[in-house]
């Protein structure tokens, strides 16, 4: 499509006139337009322009400047618009539509709030609650910034103030002044810049509510009854703990009555706040659903480069027709993606590196969803859309896990007694996936939980199945695509003990691998290293265990644990509620032979008393329990459909 012309712009506008002044409403969709398509100088000529629908285009930006004053109806779907500023030109502007582009984010929709006052729909949903939480921040911004600027300005020397002020106030200011979650950090810091420049040129006169804009009679009322701090959650949010200050737990880390002591007392004691309880996987938003099942959880990796092993305060959470996308920090439900019929069981994370049509390079995170229909879906989170469906198997998805050394490989598990490797590859230009099949593992039993091998992730995986643990050659430089369990690893002598499930499954290190199922009221710490040179040819061999681990003595199965490797931490919930925590760094420092004797917990979180948390939450069965590498923030799915939170301080 080349340039816009009057022809054009009089066939496609309502109603019919020979004159663009004229034309009320104007359809540009799919004729495959580029920025530099839309002329100002032409577009401007529709001076009464109301609506404009310029969906299913190629646009990376709009024109600042097509003098559009009177449009209250903005269609721009399925773009490639990464930036929203340029939507300030439109004051009156009342609907705007912006899905399916895959670059805008969580920040941009603050953005478009804060740029247009009179906004009522987003997508087509109520832009209330947005407002009020552009207001909150907008708000708290703007006293921060204000204190920054006196003590700025009480630092400087009468003769400094002047010049100083003009030349280091604002990016002072932008370097220090810090308010919500990590997630929100692009609008933030693009509100205080602008908030600093106003004050640095008001001479430090004119902030405060001069820069809240103007909302509705409709919006002050929706956003007044919800003047909390629990008002930066969605509607279809359902807090648990209602109180607008955290809650902090009287003892949450007060041990089991008469269990031991960790044996490391050197540890100082980890200090864990409960923040959120969240209902946000209810069945029509039902605070009396205390039925629907959450099954697994995982943190989005780090954004930033050269950060290894880091990631953010977004955990991931799956459970019925929902998966769920949580800021850790607010306990704020950033997306919300439902399946109807589906149920999901597992969810993983990768971050992939894509280029747009005008050469620029992306990074995505890309979410990976599965469950009860046997079909994997590729969630563009921040986008809020599906980009790809991979139909993997003909059974239910128990997990799901990426390669950590190739970014495209995916490990679907499924009750069908397979473990399959996939290449979902990169989107194309229609932002879709097409995925290819690598190898397929068969299983002689359901598998439950996988986990590539730490120190040779690219040559064996290890996965934890309802009749033991095996692990498989996944090297690809191999002729065979189809490939049977080539060693099953033993934990105790006597084929009873060695064909029970394995349930848990992670590595604590390079080399120490924790396993949970094989005997009741323990976890297992081996060596892979020491159990893989013992092997030979046989194909079942024994492990060579480091140390058990005490755990409830429950026969209850399925309790996921999990690992922090950077901090040596083992984590396992149990069926009373509680997080037991191990900081197992002592045990992997000592020299063979290590103790018989069971290792006691460093301690064991609680679940806290409802005193601790403003009204009732009953004591549940924690059966996934992850953290992020940093240990800064925990989160616990339980059986009765709370997503529970804490914070490490």
């Amino acid at each position: 499509m080349g340039p816009l012309s009057a022809r054009l712009l009089m066939q496609r506008g309502r109603p019919k006139s020979d004159r663009l002044g004229k034309i009320r409403s104007l359809d540009l969709s799919g004729l495959k337009l580029h920025s530099e398509h839309l002329d100002p100088k032409l577009l401007s000529r529709l001076k009464q322009l109301q609506e404009l629908d310029l969906s299913n285009n190629q646009l990376e930006t709009l024109p600042a400047n097509l003098g559009l004053s009177h449009l209250r109806i903005l269609r721009c779907a399925n773009n490639q618009l990464g930036d929203v500023t340029a939507f300030c030109q439109f004051p009156q502007l009342e609907e705007l539509s912006l899905e399916g582009n895959p670059f805008l984010t969580v920040n941009d929709n603050l953005k478009v709030s804060f740029l247009l006052p009179k906004l009522r729909k987003v997508n087509g949903k109520d832009a209330s609650s947005t407002s009020s939480q552009v207001e909150n921040l907008n708000r708290e911004l703007t006293s921060r910034v204000t204190a920054h600027w006196e003590k700025f300005m009480a630092s400087l020397s009468p003769e400094e103030k002047a010049e100083k002020a003009q030349a280091d106030f604002v990016r002072s200011a932008i370097r220090d002044v810090r308010y919500g979650p990590e997630s929100l950090s692009e609008f933030t810091q693009w509100r205080v810049q602008m908030i600093s420049e106003e004050l640095v040129a008001s001479g430090g006169t004119q902030v405060h509510e001069a820069d809240i804009p103007e909302r509705s009679p409709k919006a002050t009322v929706t956003q007044e009854s919800r003047a909390s701090s629990v008002a930066l959650k969605r509607p279809d949010d359902i807090p648990l703990n209602l109180s607008p200050k955290k809650r902090v737990c009287t003892s949450p880390l007060a041990q089991v009555e008469g269990s031991p002591v960790a044996s490391d007392s050197s540890q100082p004691a980890l200090k864990l706040e409960p923040l959120h309880f969240l209902q946000c996987h209810s069945k029509n938003n039902s605070p009396q659903d205390l039925e629907t099942q959450l099954w697994a959880c995982a943190f989005e990796p780090a954004w930033e480069e050269g950060h290894a092993g880091a990631t953010s305060q977004t955990v991931a959470t799956c459970g019925g027709e929902a998966v769920c996308v949580i800021d850790c920090q607010t306990g704020i439900v950033l997306h919300k993606y439902k399946t109807p019929g589906e149920e999901f069981f597992s969810v993983a994370w990768t971050a992939l590196t894509v280029v747009t049509q005008a050469g620029h390079k992306k990074r995505w995170s890309v979410l990976a969803a599965a469950g009860l229909r046997g079909q994997v879906r590729l969630l563009h989170v921040r986008a809020g859309f599906c980009c790809g469906v991979i139909r993997a198997h003909k059974r239910a998805i128990a997990t799901l896990c990426f390669s950590p050394t190739h970014e495209t490989h995916l490990f679907t598990a499924s009750y069908d007694k397979r473990i399959i490797l996939w290449d979902i590859g990169v989107p194309n230009h229609d932002y879709e996936f097409q995925a290819s099949q690598l190898l397929t593992l068969d299983t002689t039993s359901t598998p439950l939980r996988v986990c590539p091998v730490a120190s040779c992730p690219d040559a064996y995986l290890l996965a934890g199945c309802e009749s033991g643990c095996c692990c498989w050659d996944v090297r690809l430089d191999q002729p065979q695509k189809r490939r049977v369990c080539e060693v099953e690893f033993v934990f105790s002598e006597g084929s009873e003990v060695s064909g029970r499930r394995v349930d848990g499954l992670a590595f604590v290190n390079e080399d120490v691998v924790a396993s949970k199922g094989n005997s009741f009221g323990t976890i297992c710490l081996w060596s892979w290293s020491q159990t893989w040179v013992g092997r030979g040819s046989q194909s079942t061999v024994a492990v060579v265990v480091l140390a058990r681990l005490q755990w409830s003595p429950t026969e209850l199965a399925y309790f996921s644990l999990s690992t922090c490797p950077d901090k040596g931490i083992v984590l396992c919930g149990d069926e009373e509620g509680n997080v037991w925590i191990y900081d197992v760094r002592h045990i992997l420092m000592q020299q063979p032979p290590l103790p018989a004797a069971l290792q006691a917990p460093t301690q064991i979180l609680k679940w806290p008393q409802p005193r601790a948390l403003g009204q009732t939450v009953t004591k549940t069965m924690v059966n996934t329990v992850v953290a992020n590498p940093t240990f800064t923030y925990l989160t616990a799915l339980t059986d009765s459909n709370i997503v529970a939170i804490w914070k490490r301080h």
